[in-house]
C-alpha cells in the first residue's frame, strides 16, 4: 500500500493550498482516509478525515469552516483544500489510511511521506 502526498508549498496569510493523497496497492472501500500535521516540536494532530465511501467527514475545530477534504473515487485520491490559511497553519501534513473514524494517529495503518505547508505572515 502506497499513499503519495503532494501539493505542500509556500503561501501568504489569507492563501489557499490544495494537497492531494493518491493511493495505491488496495482497495481503500471500507477505510477512513486522514489528514495530520506537525509542527517543529510538537505533535502530530488531527485535521480532518473522511469515510472513503459514505464521504461522511469531520474536522478539528482550528481548521473547520477554512479546510475541506474530499476524495476522488475514480482516481483514488483523497484531497485538502486549504483556504483562509494562517501561520500556525505551517506544519508537514501527512495522510493517512486506517479502518476506524478517528483522529488519533495510532489508528492508522497506512501514511504518506508528508508534504511541507508553510505560511508566512
Amino acid at each position: 500500500v502506497q499513499l503519495q502526498a503532494s501539493g505542500g508549498g509556500l503561501v501568504q496569510a489569507g492563501g489557499s493550498l490544495r494537497l492531494s493523497c493518491a493511493a495505491s496497492g488496495r482497495t481503500f472501500s471500507s477505510y477512513f482516509m486522514g489528514w495530520f500535521r506537525q509542527a517543529p516540536g510538537k505533535q502530530r494532530e488531527f485535521v480532518a478525515v473522511i469515510g472513503w465511501s459514505s464521504g461522511n467527514t469531520y474536522y478539528a475545530d482550528s481548521v473547520k469552516g477554512r479546510f475541506t477534504i474530499s476524495r476522488d473515487k475514480a482516481k483514488n485520491t483523497v484531497y485538502l483544500q486549504m483556504n483562509s490559511l494562517k501561520p500556525e497553519d505551517t506544519a508537514v501534513y501527512y495522510c493517512a489510511a486506517g479502518p476506524s473514524f478517528s483522529r488519533t494517529p495510532t489508528r492508522y495503518d497506512y501514511w504518506g511521506q508528508g508534504t511541507q505547508v508553510t505560511v508566512s505572515s
